[in-house]
């Protein structure tokens, strides 16, 4: 699964079953804010900005008398790490996601899924998009505490591949947090045999995410890339671990 498309399915699943409603009341654009991670967290964990992606997904509609266009925005704030793990040296061998997806909320009823979504079933997302990554198994779960909130993480290992070499990892995802607007889920990846030093900074980086948007695009001032309804972009582009 190409990084763009991370989280991306999942941000519209029952979207379409209330499409109508929010287009006639006006609710027909919805647009998250991205997320980032404190410098100090970044600088002591070693992983550094790359990328800040825009995601839109639109959906068309069909009404009695006419279509609704609905769209989607949602911001992917990349972090990558250069680990090795023995003879291989994977430039984006560590990988720390921030995903914004807004709340789309009526009367105080959240429409938006990834509310109530488990990281199992968010793995699941990541699993059906990336033929590459297989034997996915639940290893265990603690609670850690992300603007104030109180969530659960949980960590998976799989087999993933890298350059065509197969490497075991460890994933890290969150339970969706709120913002005033928007809902946010972060996902860590490395290789699981650098575990003891990697799962730390995991952790780290998650209990240290801002709702303040990253000041420009990358960490070299590139600008922001975007991604129109989650194609994945070009994918002729080198994939680190789970195609990220």
């Amino acid at each position: 699964m190409n990084r763009r498309s991370l989280l991306a399915g999942a941000t519209v699943l029952g979207i379409s079953s209330v499409a109508g409603c929010l287009g006639t009341i006006g609710m027909d654009e919805h647009e998250a804010s991205p997320a980032s991670v404190d410098e100090s967290a970044r600088e002591e964990t070693g992983y550094e900005q790359s990328a800040v992606v825009e995601d839109t997904l639109e959906e068309s509609v069909d009404l009695v008398i006419t279509s609704e266009e609905v769209s989607v925005t949602n911001y992917v704030t990349e972090h990558e790490k250069s680990v090795s793990v023995g003879p291989l040296t994977l430039d984006d061998g560590g990988v720390f996601l921030v995903v914004s997806t807004p709340q789309v909320s009526i009367l105080g009823q959240q429409f938006n899924p990834v509310e109530d979504m488990s990281a199992g079933e968010f793995v699941a997302e990541i699993e059906d998009n990336y033929d590459g990554m297989e034997n996915v198994t639940p290893q265990g779960e603690e609670t850690v505490t992300i603007l104030d909130q109180e969530t659960t993480q949980t960590r998976f290992t799989a087999d993933a591949t890298y350059d065509g070499s197969s490497v075991e990892v460890s994933i890290h995802i969150s339970e969706a947090v709120e913002t005033d607007d928007d809902l946010l889920v972060t996902v860590g990846v490395y290789p699981n045999e650098l575990r003891d030093e990697e799962e730390p900074n995991v952790i780290s980086l998650m209990e240290s995410v801002s709702d303040v948007a990253p000041e420009g695009g990358d960490e070299n001032g590139n600008e922001s890339e975007d991604s129109e309804n989650g194609d994945g972009g070009d994918e002729d582009e080198d994939e680190g671990i789970l195609g990220i």
